[in-house]
């Protein structure tokens, strides 16, 4: 049902929004556009009760698997807290919050480009935190199944 649900949502766009459409001829990365915006919409709107359904469906397996998907989460959290304040508040509403980058700029009062400058620097500080105090191995499916502390910074001061 999801699929046919982000299909005529498509749909809906395409027609609302036909008329910003420029040039015919570049129809078809105007379409991917509109789908990709859609299908990331849909699943930062449900991005909880997914997280609930993987955990649920989790809770089967191995629970050294879950402990180290449970120490990374932890190593995340403690690391957010370690950054700048603009950067920590754009992270943690947009990804933790639920709001819609869009949202946030407006809440922020700042503009949307600003905002997603914001976000997607707030998660390259946080990566290259990550990875340097810990070294990660994920699978094919990019799930944490290994960490590896290179050095003592997020585990002794949590």
């Amino acid at each position: 049902m999801t699929a046919e649900d982000i299909l005529q949502e498509v749909f809906i766009r395409i027609h609302l929004h036909i008329d910003s459409l420029r040039d015919e001829t570049r129809i078809k990365p105007w379409l991917y556009q509109i789908t990709r915006n859609v299908i990331n919409d849909y699943y930062r709107k449900n991005r909880f009760e997914l997280t609930r359904d993987i955990i649920d469906a989790a809770e089967g397996e191995d629970t050294a698997d879950l402990q180290v998907i449970e120490e990374a989460t932890s190593d995340m959290i403690h690391m957010m807290e370690k950054l700048p304040g603009v950067y920590c508040e754009a992270l943690c509403v947009t990804e933790l919050g639920g709001l819609s980058q869009k949202e946030y700029a407006n809440k922020a009062g700042i503009p949307y480009t600003s905002a997603k400058s914001r976000v997607q620097r707030a998660k390259k500080i946080l990566r290259d935190m990550l990875m340097q105090c810990c070294h990660y191995q994920f699978d094919k499916y990019g799930t944490v199944v290994s960490i590896m502390p290179r050095c003592c910074c997020c585990c002794d001061s949590k």
